[in-house]
């Protein structure tokens, strides 16, 4: 990707519940808090900032991978991030968790360790977030082993 700008605009629609326009005809996305302030009409904001890490690693291992002409879909991703007081007894996401999930068997894709060993770097979302919150990542391929 290039250098470039992303804006976004969001507008409240009701109590804690902002439509988010992305433009460029992307279709709007409600967001909202879950209760006790918000009534869960849409992801929450830490469920946004998990869902940009996960598709932007999935995206990642899937650019990698096709680099060296390899089909490892369908993938899936399963991303958990941790909520809970920091010192200062503030609610933060102090930490991510990505479980990424390959839909074949390792041994059908070539080059496998130097993709597992490099996509991460390449992942602008991650590595942006991991600056300030500890991001785990672990692969699988279809048969449920764990290669990273």
């Amino acid at each position: 990707m290039s250098e470039s700008t992303v804006s976004i605009e969001l507008r409240q629609q009701h109590d804690y519940q902002f439509e988010v326009e992305f433009g460029n005809g992307v279709a709007p996305l409600l967001a909202d808090e879950p209760p006790p302030l918000g009534g869960a009409d849409g992801p929450s904001p830490v469920q946004l900032l998990a869902a940009a890490v996960g598709n932007c690693l999935s995206n990642s291992l899937l650019f990698a991978l096709r680099k060296y002409k390899q089909s490892p879909e369908p993938l899936s991703s399963r991303i958990t991030a941790q909520v809970g007081r920091n010192s200062e007894n503030r609610v933060r996401v102090l930490g991510i968790q990505a479980d990424l999930r390959l839909g074949v068997a390792a041994g059908s894709l070539q080059h496998l360790d130097r993709v597992l060993a490099s996509f991460e770097d390449y992942c602008t979302v991650t590595r942006s977030v991991a600056a300030g919150i500890p991001v785990t990542v672990q692969v699988y391929d279809s048969t449920g082993a764990q290669l990273k």
